[in-house]
């Protein structure tokens, strides 16, 4: 797949309270990671994220990430 095509990249959680655990998401329309990824959770709650500097490539020359790190930065409860 062309790098150019790629429509999702690995959103990798850093801290809180799924540390550890990686979501596959997709780019905005521009082709930019997501500033945020929101997570739903068990008992109506709902994890939000924030992009961090910590991005990964599949290739040297590749355009879009094929990972980026997210910081943990609240719970919405519904």
């Amino acid at each position: 797949m062309s790098d150019t095509t790629k429509t999702t990249y690995t959103a990798k959680l850093t801290d809180g309270p799924l540390e550890g655990r990686t979501v596959a998401t997709g780019f905005l329309e521009d082709g930019q990671p997501k500033p945020t990824v929101e997570i739903p959770a068990p008992g109506g709650k709902t994890y939000v994220y924030a992009r961090s500097a910590g991005q990964e490539f599949e290739s040297a020359g590749s355009a879009l990430p094929s990972a980026v790190a997210y910081r943990f930065l609240t719970t919405n409860f519904s």
